[in-house]
């Protein structure tokens, strides 16, 4: 069968992160963490004191998403809640919090790895600044 659907870049890069996304997905599991859990903490733990407003914009995640996320994450007992001032609270990393995001980005730098070693060595510097370059 003839298939002209590889030539769409649209197609390609949907395919390309459904089947990366589906392999990290299972990877993180072993965790018992999800793809936006480890994001999240993360960025928790490079930007303490972070607000969920701005950690929601930081990876378009909806405010009605954000909410059940960072409930099951605190419920966990992965993250804190923290007063900034009156009304705003800044979210922080428990203890439990810190060595799960550290178990988890081992598992993100390896799998990126692994990735990047699948690409043609002369592709690979222009590949994150292409990509970027769809999403920005």
């Amino acid at each position: 069968m003839r298939d002209p659907l590889p030539s769409f870049p649209g197609y390609s890069l949907r395919r390309a992160a459904h089947s990366t996304g589906t392999e990290l997905t299972a990877r993180l599991a072993t965790l018992g963490l999800r793809q936006s859990d480890i994001s999240v903490l993360i960025l928790i733990d490079e930007n303490p004191g972070v607000t969920a407003s701005a950690i929601g914009r930081a990876v378009d995640i909806q405010r009605a998403n954000m909410v059940p996320l960072l409930k099951r994450l605190e419920d966990a007992g992965l993250i804190r809640r923290t007063a900034i001032d009156g009304k705003s609270r800044g979210l922080d990393l428990t203890d439990l919090g810190r060595e799960r995001m550290a178990a988890g980005r081992k598992v993100v730098e390896a799998f990126e790895a692994e990735l990047l070693a699948r690409i043609p060595p002369e592709h690979r510097a222009h590949l994150l600044p292409a990509l970027e370059a769809l999403w920005r």
